[in-house]
């Protein structure tokens, strides 16, 4: 559904609120079908970001895995290297 919003699950470092705050907003504008709402519609908007993120942040810290922790930089390199094969770049 929202290809731009990536796992935050199980990372070393865990998922900032930053993160978890740009996933919410990414959420909400793919359902709301904006990016930018109308003033009449910014506080719905607005509070709906602020829930998720909420929500999100506490389904990350109650989430148990037995896998190692990822890295950032080693996942990173990874999807660098599917998006050259994909769209035909040298990465």
């Amino acid at each position: 559904m929202c290809r731009n919003i990536r796992p935050l699950n199980n990372f070393e470092p865990p998922a900032t609120s930053a993160e978890i705050e740009a996933a919410a907003l990414q959420y909400v504008c793919k359902v709301a079908g904006t990016t930018k709402p109308s003033a009449a519609n910014q506080a719905a908007f607005d509070r709906a970001v602020a829930e998720i993120a909420h929500t999100t942040a506490h389904l990350l810290d109650e989430l148990v895995t037995t896998a190692p922790k990822k890295d950032r930089e080693v996942e990173a390199a990874k999807a660098r290297a599917r998006a050259a094969e994909r769209y035909g770049r040298t990465a």
